[in-house]
């Protein structure tokens, strides 16, 4: 998610926020919240986003997201929210179900809509909403007159489910992600966990493809790597052990830079909390222009 988000930074003007608003539907510690706060604003720093060039900032500190969203709620149909997966995901996870889990897409739509998105780079599986934020604008534009820009998905095809150490999606929520910073130990012990099935060494692998591991490695290794143990796979003699082994070697070192420059960020976090305070007004800015457009229009103003 961050890579060809963080990418598009250097093609015009991005926003990027941290989702605490939305954490509120699955997380109810507060302090759990502040300290995921900010180890989410060190991770996309660290990872590269420049604030020189990008408005990055917390979800909450603009408050207009929250009045979009009830004005779009007033015209969301409720079959466009029980159509979708995510809720129907969650419940089956064990979530309870609550208002805000089932009205996340309205928000989500508010989120994209309030800052004239026109690309929002998503996986596959959040696809969905971007098709709903798109319905919900348009419903509004044709209530109301043309009031929200029309956004498109951007989704990187290569890259469009990252798998976790269980097979389905990669989501810290699932308790499945393998992280990006943290302990060598634990991460070398996360990556050794992944799921693998339960054929020799020797069988042959013809569906390669879709192990975890693999499909994992190509996002971190040199292709020519990726394709050699693909290849290995396939023609059987590879143990799954040296796999996840080379797995490891390559996560930690294509992170390597990135953890240097989270301890730096570590070290001085007043600069993390300018940047996110800075951002923030940069947002806001652009929200209120927004939300202004959308008051008038329903006739609020």
């Amino acid at each position: 998610m961050m890579k060809p988000a963080i990418e598009l930074q250097d093609c015009g003007e991005a926003f990027y926020f941290i989702a605490d608003y939305h954490s509120m539907t699955s997380l109810f510690d507060p302090a759990i919240r502040r300290q995921n706060t900010l180890e989410v604003a060190l991770d996309f720093l660290a990872c590269g986003l420049d604030p020189k060039k990008a408005v990055f900032f917390k979800q909450s500190d603009v408050p207009e997201v929250t009045e979009l969203t009830w004005l779009l709620s007033t015209i969301t149909p409720m079959g466009l929210l029980e159509r979708c997966h995510s809720y129907k995901d969650k419940l089956a996870k064990g979530f309870a179900p609550s208002h805000g889990l089932f009205a996340y897409p309205v928000l989500m739509a508010a989120d994209i809509l309030i800052y004239d998105s026109n690309i929002v780079p998503v996986g596959r599986d959040q696809k969905q909403h971007v098709e709903v934020t798109r319905d919900i604008a348009i419903k509004f534009n044709e209530q109301y007159g043309e009031t929200f820009v029309i956004p498109e998905p951007q989704i990187r095809e290569e890259v469009a489910v990252v798998p976790g150490t269980d097979g389905q999606k990669m989501a810290k929520s699932y308790g499945n992600a393998v992280n990006l910073f943290g302990d060598e130990k634990v991460i070398r012990k996360k990556i050794m966990s992944i799921v693998m099935d339960s054929r020799s060494p020797a069988e042959p692998k013809l569906d390669a493809e879709k192990n975890n591991a693999l499909q994992l490695l190509k996002l971190v290794a040199p292709p020519a790597v990726a394709k050699d143990f693909e290849y290995r796979l396939r023609a059987g003699g590879l143990g799954y052990g040296d796999l996840k082994k080379t797995l490891f070697e390559h996560y930690w070192t294509s992170f390597a830079a990135a953890r240097a420059r989270r301890a730096e960020l570590s070290a001085n976090l007043d600069h993390v909390h300018t940047v996110l305070r800075d951002g923030a007004a940069k947002a806001r800015a652009k929200a209120q222009e927004v939300l202004k457009r959308a008051r008038q229009a329903s006739g609020l103003e």
